[in-house]
């Protein structure tokens, strides 16, 4: 892709020619390299390229077009802004789009993360080796069917016809095993972990490697669970997997399309127990795809969603922002329509808890570890949520994995019911979150 400077001048050139006077431009490419291994032998290599370029343009009318294309030269960009002000004439007169009045505001000044990509031969041998040595760590472990080990590097930027001009680029490499087993009158178990750094040489691949064992080898032995109201202990992964699956409840678009649990009138009410604090921030030092600014240019910054328990803001794009008399926030993704998305979850501790509570000391406590099935089995337009999982059933120092069973109840609910919040987090690709504990949830067993 041709350097940002070059596409502004290319673009204000070409739109002067055509009497455009109002444009934004934003911009993507992902170098992606990734890896699969089975018995010691590679499976699949994928080297891609991706590149998509969304052009905006205004009309007199103030009527906006959008239109995509992946040919940033001067003839894509030029059949681009013509084709985008031709559809600008069927744009919506109503809510329409705006630049960011903030487009032009410093962003966060973070480091240039473009690391060299590491060659594919050495991204096998390092996967290859890693899927011996959880094979080996133990007898039931016969294989790791799902592997993977993949670098990307990526490139944004963000212009528009005002004098914006944003540009960043990021690498981060990753790594996911998932074990298979094989006993004896036994069901297969499987577990899994996944890391992710800025580079190869940074990524924790021994860590990936000895949580996925562990984590297999604790399961080998299950039990059911009989049917009843347990305390439950959601792990950092399954907490902000649940977590994410209620976004609704911040974002301001589906707040005004009466596609969530939020009202506009719900901002500053309790929506969750005081012990529990959330940001929303993509410039977290642990976010390692951390992103300056959104779709629209612009800056993004922490936000705090919920605040010992009081739901404190929504995320907003330019048109949110504006139709609930509020700022943008940094979440708008422009496309055919301009979307609103979250960064990167900061789960903490919010009101200091009248007790403390820890695993080692736990009695008929479950653990929950994953959730699954998290497409099928939640509903968030009504808070509902009825999921089948993967956890230990904890007394002291026994765990005892669950075989076959779901947990289920209502989000608003659970998030009411927090009676702790650890204090230790883990850094997951979705945010960084301690352990949570919620005072009952129902279980079924099998």
């Amino acid at each position: 892709m041709p350097k940002v400077e070059e596409i502004a001048q290319s673009a204000a050139t070409i739109a002067h020619e055509l009497g455009i006077e109002k444009y934004d431009i934003y911009g993507s490419s992902v170098d992606d390299t990734s890896v699969e291994v089975f018995q010691g032998e590679p499976k699949q290599v994928q080297a891609s390229n991706r590149s998509s370029v969304i052009v905006r343009v205004w009309n007199q009318d103030h009527q906006v077009g959008v239109t995509s294309t992946t040919d940033v030269d001067p003839s894509g960009l030029k059949l681009a802004l013509k084709t985008a002000y031709e559809a600008s004439f069927f744009g919506v007169k109503e809510n329409a789009p705006d630049f960011s009045p903030q487009a032009q505001d410093p962003t966060a000044n973070l480091p240039q993360n473009d690391a060299v990509q590491a060659p594919v031969s050495e991204l096998i041998e390092k996967l290859i080796d890693a899927e011996k040595t959880v094979i080996d760590a133990h007898p039931a472990i016969e294989s790791v069917p799902y592997n993977g080990l993949g670098q990307q590097d990526g490139n944004r930027f963000y212009l528009n016809s005002g004098g914006a001009l944003r540009e960043e680029t990021r690498a981060y490499t990753s790594i996911y095993l998932y074990t298979k087993t094989e006993q004896e009158g036994k069901k297969p178990r499987s577990a899994g972990a996944f890391k992710i750094s800025h580079s190869l040489p940074e990524l924790d691949i021994n860590g990936c490697i000895t949580e996925a064992v562990s984590k297999t080898i604790s399961h080998l032995d299950y039990q059911p669970i009989k049917t009843g109201k347990y305390r439950v202990v959601f792990s950092p992964r399954a907490f902000l997997s649940l977590f994410g699956r209620f976004s609704n409840l911040f974002n301001a678009q589906s707040i005004l399309d009466k596609q969530s649990l939020s009202t506009p009138e719900s901002l500053g009410t309790q929506i969750a127990s005081s012990y529990l604090s959330v940001d929303d921030n993509a410039l977290h030092p642990d976010n390692i795809s951390a992103e300056t600014f959104d779709g629209e240019g612009t800056p993004t910054r922490k936000i705090t969603l919920i605040s010992q328990g009081i739901l404190t803001n929504f995320l907003h794009s330019t048109i949110t922002a504006k139709r609930m008399n509020a700022e943008p926030t940094g979440h708008g993704n422009i496309g055919a329509k301009v979307g609103v998305s979250s960064h990167f979850y900061h789960v903490y501790a919010g009101e200091v808890a009248n007790q403390t509570y820890r695993l080692e000391d736990a009695e008929n406590v479950v653990y929950i570890d994953n959730l699954q099935a998290l497409h099928a089995g939640v509903n968030s337009l009504q808070g509902s949520f009825s999921l089948p999982f993967d956890g230990w059933l904890v007394n002291k120092d026994s765990h005892t994995s669950i075989d076959s069973a779901t947990v289920a109840g209502d989000f608003l609910s659970l998030l009411k019911s927090i009676i702790f919040v650890e204090s230790e987090a883990e850094i997951t690709p979705s945010g960084i979150c301690p352990r949570i504990w919620v005072e009952e949830l129902s279980i079924t067993g099998s």
